[in-house]
């Protein structure tokens, strides 16, 4: 038998251009995945992974960014993204749970489909029709904001309006920058600097801002600050003791003590014994 594989053939009635799919019909050791999710418009490659790696896997496995980011190459800050990515398109929520004594525990509930199993409200009978409201009464609908955004992260970003009111940052953009800010925090930035920092040097009050959050992304990215070195901070080597002059003998000698005198006249001055 061959030890090399026999090349595969092109069939005669294969399209003539793109992908050629060659099928298996699986039997065991697979998952049903949705298109609106393999093949989702907007999420990013990662996210779409990520989605399809946790739908595959069993109730109660284990899919904190820690956990992810040692199964996968991507770093912590890539994959915290597409797991907000993720929420934001409904397929992954995050709930706090009190556990008594002051702590919470976040659970993670993944949806196969966004909205799948939530409760059907039944119809109603039909009733007398209801008065139309006053026009002046009249709401636009707000899209809900997530309950658990991603800690002090997310924080810092929304109150930067706070500083600048061109600094107004919608919900999603807070949560796709917050692991950029997470960063800052892990190499040793204070809160107050990481605000300091995005809000020195803006432009003059009266030249708008646009894309608040590219300009924030711009910032995050390019002014990011390294990593404080492993181990103590190095140790101070003092430079040599400047010189006095004795008020004895008007000789210069080294010394830190300004009122010390030189070796001779102290040994005169010392008390005979």
């Amino acid at each position: 038998m061959s030890a090399f594989p026999v090349p595969f053939e092109i069939p005669a009635d294969a399209p003539r251009s793109g992908v050629i799919r060659v099928r298996f019909r699986h039997t065991d050791r697979f998952t049903i995945i949705g298109n609106h999710l393999a093949q989702h418009p907007s999420l990013s490659a990662v996210a779409i992974g990520l989605g399809v790696y946790i739908q595959s896997l069993p109730e109660g496995a284990d899919v904190t960014v820690k956990t992810l980011t040692n199964r996968f190459t991507e770093g912590e800050i890539t994959v915290r993204r597409a797991l907000n990515e993720l929420v934001v398109e409904g397929y992954l929520e995050r709930h706090r749970v009190p556990l008594g004594g002051g702590r919470f525990a976040t659970r993670i509930v993944s949806y196969d489909k966004p909205g799948c199993g939530l409760p059907v409200r039944r119809a109603e009978a039909p009733g007398p029709p209801e008065p139309e409201p006053e026009p002046e009464t009249v709401q636009a609908a707000v899209e809900p904001e997530p309950a658990d955004l991603p800690g002090p992260a997310a924080d810092l970003l929304a109150r930067l309006r706070t500083v600048d009111t061109r600094l107004l940052l919608p919900w999603r953009e807070v949560l796709r920058l917050a692991p950029a800010v997470d960063e800052w925090l892990a190499r040793a930035a204070t809160p107050a600097q990481i605000v300091r920092t995005l809000t020195a040097a803006l432009p003059p009050a009266h030249v708008p801002i646009h894309h608040p959050g590219r300009f924030l992304e711009y910032r995050l990215s390019a002014l990011q600050p390294p990593r404080l070195p492993a181990g103590p901070p190095p140790s101070v080597v003092e430079g040599p003791a400047p010189l006095i002059t004795c008020d004895g003998c008007d000789r210069a000698f080294r010394s830190r003590d300004t009122e010390a005198v030189c070796g001779d006249c102290r040994v005169e001055s010392s008390p005979p014994g």
